[in-house]
């Protein structure tokens, strides 16, 4: 790689950075850390009383490496002997590289800590900040913990108890609940004027981007800078510097954006089959971690996540290993996630189903990120509709640090929801919907098909097989234009008036007519086709013996007919409309029923049959409508019935008028 040289004259690849900066990457810290400006401290809850645990055993291995161990951060001056009436257990870590790191059991100290709320960034929020960038620099702490002092009234409560004594530590241990919170604090502290410029932080991990090598080579020099002037430290064989793309936090970017990290992806693909539910919560925190790539997630993992339930038997079946394998295939063949960029163009693609709720969020006709989750018990009542409209809420809501204040087109698949900012009758679930949607600058647009497609192909939006129709017809009109246009040109230039005409259109003062690239005059887009020889039989002959072409005046023959050939809708899912009508004249049950009320789903053809008296009300018919229609499939959109009393009371109008129930 070519050496890039800033205004300061310091040199910046990765063969230099470390000689440039040598006292950032120092081959081991050298002491006790100075004073900063927060230093770690434990706040325990009211009463706490003082808590020790005796020793682990441990293997002679681990008994030489503590011995070591405890040597070096003695002489580091990192631990010193204590008799504080605290004492935590001892254990080791294995590390990437194979190496033990001592760990201190603080479990039991942390039950009793007041847990320190500091934010921890969100990764999501730090990958949006990357986009544009191009040139990439990592830069990993040397055991970032211990280069943060603990406060010294609390060095007692962080003592440790070993095989071979008693120690307190003046600097911040691992396992300790507060720390990743305390070590963020500080490191934000430290890169705050430079922060989502040019870097990023998570706890110990620094990201430095930028859009060109020349930036970047400043860029990296202030990060350094800044590190010597705090005296933090870094690990030099743990960083990376000058790249195109930078594997950070499980992920890898580049400025095509963002893709799952193989390495990280191998322990999901060797996962063996989960034989518990803690098996499956387990597979499922890694899985999940990378959501964000697989489209429809919840809804493949539904079968797992219910193992998962309390009350549910551990009995895996073949959806749980369809589930199971589905998701290990997802993740080995994630897409590439573009990162946002600028704030126009955004469009999102919303599904719901009997499962759960899927959206995708896009923007110039790329994948930004996917998003999805399982129906809540209660929401799996609602009709259809309704569960369109819980999938545009969701999207809004996860979404709303890149929606809010810009327009997004939300595309979903049930046509009604077009109107629903029109609608007059809404329930009181719907208004409250309504009343979040309209904080956004949104338009609502129907597209065809499930919408939960669009991972592969919804950036080549299809307008459905209607406009595929149109276009084959249209294939045949250009194919007779271009069989005929050699010999209407022939004929036209021929003609002594289509010449001069052409002359007159060529200097555009002629507007109906016009000129092509083809020399061909055409009238208002037509051909114009001199009635001389054979050429306009010709013409006609091609255009009737075609199946495509039919008379001008067709559309009026034909107009009557359409209007008793209507094409009846469809219901897209089951017990959105329903038929009613009574079975009468029956004899009289023990309890006096004598009439049967028919109710049929259309789509299903499933029926509940009712017994009813004659001299039933009107509201009696309403309350055994609620508890058995709407209470087992939710409310319909349409009633279709005959002319009954019944039907058409003021009562029944009024209240069907309130379920926002259309009856035909």
């Amino acid at each position: 790689m070519q050496m890039t040289v800033d205004q300061h004259g310091l040199s910046f690849d990765p063969r230099s950075v470390g000689l440039t900066f040598p006292e950032v990457f120092p081959e081991d810290l050298p002491g006790v850390p100075p004073e900063r400006e927060i230093d770690f401290g434990i706040d325990l809850l009211p009463d706490t009383q003082p808590i020790s645990i005796p020793p682990y055993r441990m293997a002679p291995a681990e008994l030489k490496e503590l011995k070591e161990q405890l040597k070096d951060f003695l002489d580091k001056g990192f631990i010193r002997p204590s008799i504080s009436p605290w004492g935590a257990p001892v254990l080791f870590v294995k590390k990437k590289n194979g190496s033990l790191r001592m760990c201190i059991d603080y479990r039991q100290l942390n039950k009793v800590t007041i847990k320190n709320k500091y934010p921890i960034p969100r990764i999501d929020d730090l990958f949006d900040q990357l986009q544009g960038a191009s040139h990439f620099s990592k830069i990993d702490l040397r055991s970032g913990y211990h280069q943060l002092k603990v406060r010294d009234s609390d060095i007692p409560k962080i003592a440790f108890r070993s095989r071979y004594g008693h120690y307190k530590s003046i600097v911040m241990s691992f396992g300790l609940t507060n720390a990743p919170a305390a070590f963020m604090d500080l490191m934000n502290r430290v890169f705050k004027q430079y922060l989502d410029l040019f870097v990023i932080v998570f706890i110990d991990d620094i990201l430095i981007y930028s859009r060109n090598e020349e930036e970047h080579a400043s860029h990296l020099r202030v990060v350094l800078q800044t590190l010597k002037d705090c005296q933090l430290f870094a690990k030099f064989n743990k960083c990376e510097f000058w790249l195109q793309s930078v594997a950070f936090l499980g992920q890898i970017v580049s400025s095509e954006g963002i893709r799952v990290d193989s390495q990280k992806i191998e322990a999901v693909k060797q996962w063996p089959r989960p034989t518990s539910a803690t098996n499956i919560k387990s597979f499922l925190g890694v899985a999940g971690y990378y959501r964000r790539f697989v489209e429809g997630f919840s809804s493949i993992a539904s079968p797992l996540t219910r193992l998962t339930q309390k009350k549910v038997k551990f009995q895996w079946s073949y959806d749980c290993e369809k589930s199971f394998t589905e998701l290990k295939t997802r993740l080995t063949t994630a897409p590439v996630l573009t990162l946002p960029e600028g704030s126009d163009g955004y469009v999102i693609y919303c599904d719901a189903s009997r499962v759960g709720l899927g959206c995708v969020l896009m923007q110039r006709g790329k994948v930004i990120t996917y998003a999805s989750r399982q129906l809540k018990v209660h929401e799996k009542n609602y009709p259809t509709h309704d569960l369109e409209l819980v999938a545009v809420v969701f999207a809004l809501k996860i979404w709303r640090h890149y929606l809010y204040d810009v327009h997004v087109d939300v595309f979903i698949d049930h046509k009604s929801l077009q109107y629903v900012f029109t609608q007059k009758e809404l329930n009181l679930r719907q208004r409250r919907w309504l009343e979040f949607l309209k904080d956004y600058d949104m338009s609502v647009l129907y597209h065809p098909g499930k919408a939960n497609v669009v991972a592969d192909a919804l950036c080549r939006l299809s307008m459905g097989s209607v406009a595929h129709v149109e276009e084959e017809r249209k294939e045949p009109a250009k194919d007779v234009h271009r069989l005929a246009r050699p010999g209407v040109k022939e004929k036209q230039d021929n003609d002594p008036i289509l010449l001069e005409l052409k002359g007159v259109v060529h200097n555009q003062r002629v507007e109906i007519f016009s000129q092509g690239g083809d020399g061909v005059l055409r009238y208002q887009g037509r051909l114009c086709v001199l009635d001389v020889g054979e050429l306009r039989q010709h013409i006609l002959a091609k255009a009737h013996n075609s199946r495509y072409f039919i008379h001008p005046a067709s559309q009026g023959r034909t107009s009557e007919t359409r209007r008793y050939a209507q094409e009846i809708d469809i219901p897209t899912w089951k017990w959105e409309v329903i038929n009613m009508d009574f079975i009468i004249g029956l004899p009289h049950t023990c309890r006096h029923h004598d009439f049967i009320w028919v109710i049929v789903d259309r789509v299903t053809k499933s029926s509940h049959f009712l017994a009813v008296k004659t001299t039933d009300s009107v509201e009696d018919y309403a309350k055994l409508y609620i508890n058995e229609i709407v209470r087992l499939h939710g409310v319909p959109l349409s009633i279709i019935s005959d002319r009954g009393p019944q039907f058409t009371s003021y009562f029944w109008k009024s209240f069907q008028k309130g379920l926002v129930t259309t009856q035909a």
